[in-house]
């Protein structure tokens, strides 16, 4: 009788694990506790938009090995789009100033020795202060490292470390921001360049992973949850699932692939981090003259949007490390928004078009070096369980790349066991 994994969880974590294992001949078997799969990463139509939105804009980047391998896997890389280059714009709202930071071909970084490449007012020598994350110790903070030149601080370490670890950049662990730097950057405008879910992100990282376990008999069972994991001696022996019971045999694993406050309810003593930052997103409906082939990326200093995701008639913002923000009305939220944007996109005084606010509280976990402490390996005392998720310890933040990592090296620990 072939021996099945059971994973918790269906966002990109438990899909990543069940994908890899599936590769490997395990029979699958994913329970996810809400209606539909993708967790944090998904998207669905909004009425009052008239159209399909993500839960959270995400932006990856041409050097997300991870993300990419799994997309080749299931079909679905030619599903992200983004500019031809490695070329990011960006305004500031309190000076008007527009540029564009252009990383160059190749590892050796000249682009900072061209002002037209660089943010306005800074030098060449002023980016020496990124080689600092590669030695810097557990306790050091992005703000540590690179908070005393105000000018370069604000308009590219501080936005820069904001988005890739949702954490505000004077308490964010400064050493996660290496391994951003050195896959992406540090090899070139050819990994650099960003990269956006063309249709949406349910239909690149979810329903063709999906449709791919399905038809390798795959087992999907939503609105599932399971209530109690069963422990005997060094094993997971079972599975409670609100009257249900099923027992996991001498070959079967178990991969873990849920939120850390759901996990350490399920697995004893599990040591995992406590504190969240929250994502805010908003999108608006555009006119049809504002429409737009393609993807549009546009950085924001100095105002409350932060990122502008321009794609046909949708203006889509992200407000990362939302602390400030989560806890307003969004019908108070939405026009300050709307400001950035249009004075972003160059509308003008166009009046607040149709919109919506997503908030998610938790969106990540805290991605402070108290917090990052907390991270427990994939690997765990139960010799057929194994943790996933862009919580756990991959070295990496908390994205959709960590996620997918995650998945690969809790399928890694299994899939010989």
């Amino acid at each position: 009788m072939q021996s099945i994994t059971h994973v918790i969880g269906a966002g990109l974590a438990g899909l990543s694990a069940a994908l890899r294992l599936t590769q490997a001949g395990h029979r699958v078997v994913i329970y996810e506790a809400g209606p539909q799969a993708g967790g944090r990463c998904r998207s669905y139509f909004d009425e009052p938009l008239g159209c399909r939105i993500d839960n959270g804009n995400h932006l990856l980047m041409s050097g997300n090995d991870a993300a990419l391998s799994y997309l080749k896997l299931i079909g679905a890389e030619a599903t992200l789009e983004g500019p031809a280059d490695a070329r990011y714009p960006f305004i500031d709202l309190e000076t008007g100033e527009r540029w564009s930071l252009a990383p160059n071909r190749g590892k050796l970084p000249w682009w900072v020795l061209v002002p037209g490449r660089r943010v306005p007012g800074s030098r060449a020598r002023d980016y020496l202060g990124g080689l600092r994350f590669r030695a810097c110790g557990p306790d050091a903070t992005v703000a540590d490292l690179v908070g005393d030149d105000r000018r370069l601080y604000r308009r590219f370490w501080e936005p820069l470390a904001v988005a890739a670890l949702n954490t505000e950049a004077k308490t964010a662990a400064a050493h996660l921001l290496w391994p951003v730097l050195q896959e992406t950057f540090g090899r070139g405008a050819e990994f650099s360049r960003p990269l956006v879910a063309r249709d949406g992100l349910s239909e690149s990282f979810v329903d063709p992973a999906l449709a791919w376990l399905a038809q390798r008999g795959g087992t999907l069972r939503l609105s599932t949850r399971v209530r109690k994991i069963g422990f005997h001696g060094n094993r997971a022996v079972s599975l409670d699932l609100g009257g249900e019971f099923v027992g996991l045999d001498q070959g079967d694993n178990l991969v873990l692939a849920v939120p850390p406050a759901i996990a350490t309810t399920l697995v004893p003593h599990l040591v995992a981090p406590t504190e969240y930052r929250p994502i805010v997103n908003a999108h608006f409906r555009l006119e049809a003259r504002d429409s737009v082939a393609g993807i549009q990326i546009l950085g924001v200093i100095g105002g409350t949007a932060e990122w502008i995701f321009r794609r046909g008639t949708l203006a889509s913002v992200t407000i990362s490390a939302a602390n400030h923000v989560v806890d307003e009305e969004a019908e108070a939220l939405a026009p300050r928004i709307w400001r950035d944007v249009a004075a972003g996109l160059g509308l003008g005084d166009r009046p607040l078009p149709a919109w919506r606010i997503v908030k998610e509280k938790r969106a990540t976990f805290a991605e402070t070096p108290e917090q990052v402490k907390r991270r427990p390996e994939s690997k765990t005392f139960w010799r057929n369980l194994a943790l996933a998720g862009d919580w756990t310890d991959t070295g990496l933040p908390a994205t959709i790349e960590g996620a997918i990592r995650s998945g690969v090296k809790a399928a890694e620990l299994l899939k010989n066991a």
